[in-house]
């Protein structure tokens, strides 16, 4: 089955309305962040079955930035990423599509970057069939610093006129692949599936808060460190690239153990 990118889809959990995520616990190698700059803009080898779909600065970006740390990844981070990783592959193999949606509080910055990757990661696999949301508890903006950090790892973003402060960017991560719509919503919000799904609970304010999600088959908790921390400040940049460069990673970890399944 063709694999389907639908972004930043809020999830409406059946949960009061909360204010910014919680720092959640992340990788102790992203705490320090690393600026990345912007991707380079040579192809990379096609070593993946769909690598060559990607931009090319997004797939430089992956070889250079992303795979080099999938051998190093927290062994109880990989505990949970394994049940993601396992629940695709059974959901696959019903033939079923396989839908992730990542829940954070206001859908604007971890949860979008989750949901990108994720498609991106699936692509680069060649794994089909993968869906890919987002949402939170309640629906703010999708952070022009986390759209900032995406565009630099080599997504293209295209930003409707006069949108105002809630633009649903089309964010692209290749040539020939289909636009994802990424705004913020309420996780329960269409398009996000309101059954067959796994939730993704990418902050731990949102993890708490919504014991339960409605219709979803499965939940992970995999919090991240909320990089809003460093917002305006000199380091700013440095540590959205972090996060998204850690997010990224965890993605690729779990759809290419997906791949190396099948």
């Amino acid at each position: 089955m063709a694999l389907r990118h639908v972004v930043s889809l809020p999830l409406t959990l059946a949960a009061p309305s909360l204010g910014a995520c919680a720092s959640a616990t992340g990788d102790p190698a992203s705490e320090t962040p690393r600026p990345t700059g912007s991707a380079g803009a040579d192809a990379p080898e096609p070593s993946a079955p769909g690598a060559a779909r990607l931009h090319a600065p997004l797939g430089a970006y992956v070889t250079r930035e992303v795979l080099p740390g999938l051998a190093s990844l927290d062994p109880q981070r990989r505990v949970e990423l394994d049940k993601v990783t396992r629940y695709v592959r059974a959901e696959l193999a019903e033939g079923a599509p396989a839908r992730l949606t990542f829940i954070c509080t206001q859908n604007s910055r971890r949860s979008h970057l989750a949901q990108l990757w994720a498609s991106a990661a699936a692509t680069w696999y060649g794994v089909a069939g993968v869906e890919t949301y987002s949402g939170g508890t309640e629906a703010t903006a999708f952070n022009p610093r986390a759209v900032a950090a995406l565009e630099r790892a080599g997504f293209t973003v295209a930003r409707p006129a006069g949108a105002g402060p809630h633009p649903r960017n089309e964010e692209r991560a290749g040539p020939d692949l289909p636009p994802a719509v990424a705004f913020s919503k309420v996780h329960d919000e269409a398009p996000n599936p309101s059954e067959d799904f796994v939730a993704i609970m990418t902050c731990s304010a949102a993890d708490a808060a919504c014991p339960f999600i409605p219709g979803g088959d499965l939940r992970v908790g995999i919090p991240y460190d909320d990089p809003k921390a460093a917002d305006g400040t000199p380091a700013e940049a440095a540590t959205y690239d972090a996060r998204s460069r850690q997010i990224a990673t965890e993605m690729f970890y779990v759809f290419e153990a997906v791949a190396n399944a099948r």
